[in-house]
């Protein structure tokens, strides 16, 4: 008998790709004699009557195995609304890239069989907590997979910032904005504002300016268990915008202080037996191959 025996489906609403790929995962999954619940924005999507339809809060409690259909976006949603309940999430790639969504859908019943037979990898990744405090009060917070981006908002323009990590003062930074990172977000907005490749099981977070005024401000790894603090500067003319994964942000002041720490819950991420995080690499990002091929 599997380990999975209640599976949560969560697809990307307004994606035909992703539907279809759902409704051909329901047929399986039903003809295995399984229990399906879709999660209650997906249902609407779908519209496939006889189902349980439950929201992201009992399907985290309830279920065995939630697969998400989708993009990495869609995975990194799912992340943040059911970590803090350790169900392990599967995906399955109808989005772009696919650093996350691992399974194609050309041969989603025969890897799904062998997730449900016991045949996989159990992986596990740290999220992030930020929030902003003004004047002693929190005003705002965030919780992000990939990273937590201090940014200008809609219009270009320098913004000042003081890094502190664990109380130590690091530097006073002008620069577009800071992209605080962790291993999962490494190959996604960091890597483009020029940060390391780190590898999922590193213990580390990634801090990288974004067009830094000094070219010697680098990206700097530090501990996964750091506690990060950025002071806005006093004289911005800008009001940086804090944005976790791209989704919810928080609006800040002159003086206001950003936290950023791990968050004590963390994803639990299943990959096929033949996931190769180097593969994944060199076939998303282009890599060379063996020489000689």
């Amino acid at each position: 008998m599997s380990e999975f025996n209640r599976i949560g489906l969560v697809g990307r609403a307004g994606s035909d790709r992703a539907l279809g790929t759902l409704k051909r995962l329901i047929n399986y999954l039903q003809g295995a004699g399984l229990e399906v619940v879709l999660e209650e924005e997906t249902a609407r999507s779908l519209s496939v009557p006889d189902l349980e339809v439950s929201n992201n809060d009992t399907l985290g409690k309830t279920c065995d195995l939630v697969i998400v259909v989708g993009g990495d976006g869609s995975l990194l949603g799912a992340a943040r609304s059911l970590c803090r309940h350790k169900v392990p999430l599967l995906g399955v790639n109808r989005g772009r890239l696919g650093f996350l969504t691992d399974i194609s859908p050309n041969d989603i019943e025969a890897r799904v069989e062998e997730v449900l037979a016991g045949k996989y990898i159990m992986e596990t990744r740290f999220l992030l907590d930020s929030s902003v405090v003004r004047q002693g009060a929190l005003v705002g917070t965030g919780e992000a997979l990939n990273d937590v981006v201090i940014h200008p908002g809609r219009f270009i323009r320098m913004i000042e910032l003081e890094l502190y990590i664990d109380g130590q003062f690091v530097y006073s930074l002008r620069s577009d904005g800071l992209i605080i990172s962790t291993p999962t977000g490494s190959t996604a907005y960091a890597l483009s504002g020029g940060g390391p490749i780190m590898h999922p099981k590193l213990d580390a977070i990634v801090i990288v300016p974004m067009n830094p005024h000094t070219l010697s401000s680098r990206p700097i790894v530090v501990d996964g268990n750091s506690e990060i603090r950025i002071v806005v500067g006093e004289h911005n003319r800008a009001y940086p915008h804090v944005t976790c994964d791209g989704q919810s942000h928080v609006v800040t002041n002159p003086g206001d202080q950003i936290l950023i720490n791990k968050k004590p819950h963390k994803l639990h991420l299943i990959h096929p037996l033949n996931h190769n995080f180097y593969e994944t690499c060199r076939s998303k990002l282009g890599w060379g191959s063996h020489l000689g091929e």
